[in-house]
């Protein structure tokens, strides 16, 4: 029974963790695309 509870928790665990890891990926994309759109826009002054 305990190790049935200890291998959910590590499931648990990873699950939590692969979702952290997308939100935390997707901020970089959306920074990225700011970044991007700004130098494109400062180009085009030029």
């Amino acid at each position: 029974m305990k190790k049935i509870l200890v291998a959910s928790m590590v499931v648990g665990f990873i699950l939590t963790g692969c979702n952290t890891v997308k939100g935390v990926g997707q901020d970089v994309s959306k920074v990225g695309d700011v970044v991007t759109n700004t130098a494109e826009k400062t180009q085009d002054k030029l």
